[in-house]
Parts: C-alpha cells; structure tokens; sequence
C-alpha cells in the first residue's frame, strides 16, 4: 500500500497536539498548496497540529510536483467512483497511522478538502465507522450521492463553501451534495460565495475556522465556556 506523507505544521501552543487537521488538496497539485491555509486556522485551533500530505499519485498532466487522488482523463460519475474507492483505503491507513501515532481518536480528527480532496473527504469520513469531529470541503463534490444510504457508517457536521463563479467544478455541486447529505440526517452549513472562482477566500477559510474551534475545542476547554 502506498504511503501519504507530505508537509506539516505544528501546533501553535507548543508541545503535543491535541488536535489533528488534515488537508486533502486538489487535482494536480500537492500538499504544500493547502499546508499554507495553516497560519490562518491555528488562532483558533492552537493546539491543533495540520498534515497535508501529497495525494498518492503522480499527477497525469503536471507529474513534476503535482498529485492525484485519481485521474480526470473521462470527467464522468462512474471513473470519479472508482477512482474515490481506489484512493479511499490509501487514505483511510494514512488517517488510522497519524491518528495512532499521536495517540488521537477520530472525534481529535478534522478533514479540510479542496476540490478533488473534498471528495475524499466526504468519500471517506462518512465511510469510518467512528464520526470525525468535522469536515470541511471547499469548492469540491459529493462522488455517488445515490450511494450514501447504504454505505454511510458515520454523520459529522459537514461545512460546504463554493465560489458561485466556479469554472472547473459547477456551483451546482453544493446544493447537490447538501440535499443528500441532509436526507441522510447529517448537520450541513452551506455557503455560496459570489463572484468566487475555483479558490477559496478569506470568508471560507473564517466559516472553517469558526466551525473547528466550535467542534473541537470544546471538549478541551476543562470546563470553562466561551
């Protein structure tokens, strides 16, 4: 199987993290891209330690540098399927292998995707048997939302953030993969950002920000209420 690594950030409080946030980064490009978003969420995840490792493949069209969670060569829902189920275990031993070594549980654990890396995110952890703390997933999808009833194991809050001037994946997206993560019971805020091509902005990167420290930063707070 192969192995995820890529760049880190540690947390901000100093010593031993208490937190885990792991960035999944977009078609063709590569963990430090995302790693950068870190100095930005760490105020309100200070003892949150950030991983954002290169996704597995070489990428097809850019393999100096960039990377892949699966290829794009047939843009259709069957090959976006199967290239999720291909990358999800690779992804999934990644999770159990950073989590095991800090000695963190899933409920410590948060997922931030990007594009193709927010398929993963939302392939994956609502696949893991144990809920994590939040998923965050920026201009990206939701693969085989017809699947979901029978194969989703799991129901963490989810936030959803699209440019509304999105050209590479259609701001349609989220209100598809809202709808459906909905019917299933899951707590979802979706936001629309206008004028916002394929990135994330300022007002994203807050929402997440926001949405973390609440989830996570609660059950660490011994007692003392914000």
């Amino acid at each position: 199987m192969i192995k995820l690594d890529g760049p880190s950030h540690p947390p901000m409080a100093g010593g031993k993290p208490e937190q885990l946030v792991v960035f999944l980064h977009g078609y063709g490009s590569n963990g430090e891209d995302l790693i950068s978003l870190a100095p930005y969420l760490a105020p309100a995840l200070p003892e949150a330690e950030f991983l954002s490792p290169n996704a597995p493949f070489p990428c097809e069209v850019n393999p100096f540098g960039g990377y892949q969670w699966f290829g794009l060569e047939e843009r259709n829902a069957e090959t976006r399927l199967e290239g999720a189920r291909q990358a999800a275990p690779i992804l999934d031993a990644y999770l159990d292998a950073v989590l095991g070594a800090r000695g963190l549980t899933e409920a410590d654990l948060a997922l931030i995707g990007f594009s193709q890396g927010t398929m993963m995110a939302l392939h994956v952890g609502l696949r893991r048997a144990n809920p994590v703390a939040g998923i965050v997933g920026y201009s990206g999808m939701l693969v085989a939302p017809e699947l979901l009833a029978t194969e989703l194991k799991s129901k963490p809050p989810v936030l959803l953030v699209h440019g509304m001037a999105d050209q590479v994946l259609p701001f349609d997206a989220m209100g598809e993969a809202e709808a459906a993560l909905k019917a299933q019971g899951i707590r979802v805020h979706a936001e629309g950002r206008p004028g916002l091509p394929h990135s994330i902005d300022q007002r994203g990167l807050e929402l997440g920000a926001s949405m973390l420290h609440q989830l996570m930063c609660r059950h660490h707070d011994h007692g003392h209420q914000h």
